[in-house]
């Protein structure tokens, strides 16, 4: 069953007025560790998430049609915190690609045999695609949502669904395991350099359901049987 993975941001003694340089920071470590180098999109939560945004936008291409899409994070971030409240939420949301199965393969599930007949490994990588997704990066304003930041971060990343971490529908071949382990240090790399660039003093990467993603591997992996 897939769940939804998090990253959360602590920083001590964190200032409001500081919150856009370590947003920036976040969303720039991005472009190095298979993600995009501009952000998408952002939006303003004022209050609590059942609120109506005070302020959305959508960046479209720069400089034309032939322009690159999005702006480049301090941009952004400029932009979203001229509107700076303590009970406000600002998300913005940026690319990162992983390695993910394609999708009839993975509707397939696992008595859909990933060998040709050949065994011929360049078609069964064929199989694997670098797909981009939508990631949140959601920065609080100390009484947003009644002091959410206490449970979800400063900074929380939203990187979505945890199922190219693990594929567990899938049977766990030499393909899969390759681009399983490939997504995870990316993951990892990604984690420890928002840790560092960020200033952040603690770090908590979580699931929806609570389920630690280190265990679900190493019983995707029979570690320990």
């Amino acid at each position: 069953m897939s769940d939804t993975l998090y990253l959360s941001l602590w920083y001590p003694n964190l200032r409001l007025a500081t919150l856009a340089d370590k947003l920036t920071a976040v969303l720039g470590a991005f472009a190095a560790h298979g993600g995009e180098g501009r952000v998408y999109s952002v939006t303003v939560w004022p209050v609590s998430w059942s609120e109506t945004p005070i302020f959305q936008q959508v960046y479209g291409r720069r400089g034309g049609a032939g322009g690159e899409l999005g702006v480049e994070p301090r941009l952004a971030v400029e932009e979203a915190l001229e509107i700076l409240h303590d009970d406000y939420a600002y998300e913005f949301q940026i690319g990162w690609s992983l390695w993910e199965l394609e999708s009839s393969l993975r509707e397939a599930g696992p008595s859909t045999p990933l060998r040709s007949a050949q065994d011929d490994s360049s078609i069964l990588d064929a199989r694997w695609v670098r797909e981009p997704r939508l990631v949140r990066v959601t920065g609080y304003g100390p009484l947003f949502d009644e002091g959410a930041y206490e449970t979800d971060g400063h900074i929380r990343v939203d990187f979505g669904t945890d199922t190219p971490f693990l594929e567990e529908g899938v049977e766990l071949d030499s393909a899969a395991a390759r681009h399983e382990e490939e997504n995870v240090r990316q993951l990892v790399d990604l984690t420890a350099v928002i840790e560092k660039v960020s200033g952040a003093t603690a770090r908590l990467l979580w699931s929806e359901l609570g389920e630690s993603l280190a265990q679900r591997l190493a019983a995707r992996l029979g570690v320990g049987n």
